[in-house]
């Protein structure tokens, strides 16, 4: 199979006919094996009967329904878990992402060689102050952090080697982080294409200003697990051993002046009290990376998410 489109959605029974028929144009213009995964992150609306009528008239549209809302993480990886197709084509429901953009997407994975090919809407129709001022900030802490230079990390367009999506799992906010998490399971050649951003046509944002503070506590995880996810010990073990060191070095002092100077009130100084605090954080920050060491080898590579039903999919 050529190309697995992955469409995470919510509350977007209008405009799935439209998008699933522009897909499926695009594909047959191009001769493109395919097809279509639809995960409804726990809809309130007629998502997934209208998911379930789009498969009757073509397999090759096939559906996930969660029993609640997880967010757009859970949809994604879940996705991902079922996908075949040789490329992973993302995006949004709402008709904001032109299909007509896959064939290229697919050309720079397929003839130029990259990893992943993350969309860029240079030209926005969203709300500049609640979304696209924020998004031009995080963008730019996303850049500097990661090392990693995308202009917009979090644009639902996005093309993936098959292997990518395989070796990497998307949970909490991460979804906007995914070319973070694919640079640390090891796959660097990541690119960037400028595409159409379209006025959204159906329905509403299903993101509100939380999301900001989510993003930024997930890019901070993201940072951390790349780097000492598999060695927490080298983190908090190195940091305790410092806390006590100093807390114990501090006592000894105090100590060696109670012994020359007997005179000398040990107990009753606020710093006694500070220095056996200090080697107290530093053995509690020792045993959390000795225990980090333990949960980093016995917990398992992915999430589950309860799944109420699937359609198209082989058992």
């Amino acid at each position: 199979m050529d190309i697995s489109v992955v469409i995470p959605l919510k509350n977007e029974e209008e405009s799935l006919p439209e998008l699933s028929s522009w897909i499926e144009r695009v594909m047959m213009e191009n001769a493109f094996t395919y097809e279509i995964i639809m995960v409804d992150d726990g809809s309130t609306d007629n998502s997934w009967h209208v998911i379930e009528e789009l498969h009757a008239v073509n397999p090759d549209i096939k559906g996930i329904k969660f029993q609640r809302n997880y967010g757009k993480s859970a949809a994604l990886n879940e996705a991902f878990r079922m996908a075949q197709g040789n490329i992973v084509i993302t995006m949004d429901a709402d008709l904001q992402d032109s299909p007509d953009e896959i064939p290229s997407l697919y050309q720079m994975v397929v003839t130029e060689g990259y990893d992943l090919v993350s969309g860029w809407k240079k030209k926005r129709y969203d709300n500049v102050i609640t979304k696209n001022i924020p998004s031009k900030f995080y963008n730019a802490i996303t850049r500097r952090m990661s090392g990693i230079v995308l202009h917009d990390f979090n644009c639902g367009l996005k093309a993936y080697r098959k292997k990518v999506v395989k070796s990497i799992e998307v949970y909490g906010e991460m979804h906007r982080y995914i070319p973070v998490l694919a640079k640390w399971a090891g796959f660097r050649k990541i690119g960037e294409k400028v595409v159409e951003h379209r006025p959204r046509k159906y329905g509403v944002t299903k993101f509100g200003w939380e999301r900001f503070v989510n993003g930024f506590l997930d890019l901070t995880t993201i940072m951390f697990i790349g780097k000492f996810g598999k060695r927490p010990m080298q983190f908090f073990g190195l940091w305790g051993t410092l806390a006590f060191l100093m807390g114990f070095i501090f006592i000894l002092y105090l100590v060696i002046s109670k012994i020359m100077y007997p005179g000398y009130a040990l107990t009753n100084k606020p710093a006694f009290f500070l220095a056996i605090a200090v080697m107290i954080l530093g053995t509690q920050l020792f045993l959390a990376g000795f225990l980090g060491e333990m949960i980093s080898r016995s917990s398992p590579d992915r999430n589950s998410y309860l799944v109420e039903h699937r359609k198209g999919f082989s058992k």
